[in-house]
């Protein structure tokens, strides 16, 4: 019974820390975009640097699933396999 009461305290709590770790996740993507993108001046570039801005922007309204998924797409475009 014991075990049975502290199964959604577990779950929660694990939800919890992968909340957080998504939320790391976000920055580091946009970094990479950033540092990829470098002094490239082609539209795939062009592209990734704008939607790096709006995945820094959506990570600090808290979005961080929408973040990551933007900035994977970027990733994409750029040629980099995330």
């Amino acid at each position: 019974m014991h075990r049975l009461a502290m199964m959604p305290v577990i779950v929660v709590l694990a939800l919890g820390v992968v909340g957080i770790a998504d939320a790391f996740q976000c920055p580091k993507l946009v970094t990479q975009i950033n540092t990829t993108a470098g002094n490239r001046f082609d539209a795939a570039a062009s592209e990734a640097r704008r939607t790096a801005a709006e995945a820094d922007r959506l990570h600090k309204e808290g979005k961080h699933a929408e973040a990551e998924k933007a900035a994977k797409e970027a990733l994409d475009r750029l040629g980099v396999k995330s």
